[in-house]
């Protein structure tokens, strides 16, 4: 899967870590939206936030940089890049968070809005279908 980063003229110090809808895709769960979400390191984010100051978006505390198709957060429910990257898959660009990791990321999103539950019944399907050799 290609995600082409270098449209936002930044270079990371770590590997962006993919999550949300292209992880699900990446994961061939379901097919992604528009966006692109991705959690960054803290000093990789001071940076981009200084880069596009008028491009920030707030959500209760986890602050986004939204540029062309990407989100890209410095928390997700106030789980760091340090914390979210464990067990992550590395790509040559960027890393995509582990499936344990994208579900935690879900149902913790459920609170919020309901249609993270179809989200949680695909992964939870994506799992046993794993351990049942379907996949």
């Amino acid at each position: 899967m290609k995600i082409d980063l270098a449209k936002l003229h930044f270079e990371f110090n770590h590997k962006p870590l993919l999550i949300g809808g292209k992880a699900m895709e990446y994961y061939d769960i379901r097919q992604a939206g528009r966006d692109i979400d991705f959690v960054i390191a803290r000093d990789d984010h001071e940076r981009l936030v200084a880069q596009y100051p008028d491009h920030i978006k707030d959500v209760y505390g986890d602050i986004g940089v939204i540029e062309y198709e990407f989100e890209i957060w410095n928390t997700i429910c106030t789980f760091d890049y340090e914390a979210l990257r464990l067990g992550a898959i590395e790509e040559d660009e960027y890393l995509v968070v582990s499936i344990e990791k994208l579900l935690m990321l879900k149902v913790i999103a459920m609170k919020a809005d309901e249609k993270y539950r179809r989200d949680v019944e695909l992964i939870a399907d994506y799992i046993l279908d794993k351990a049942y050799g379907k996949r």
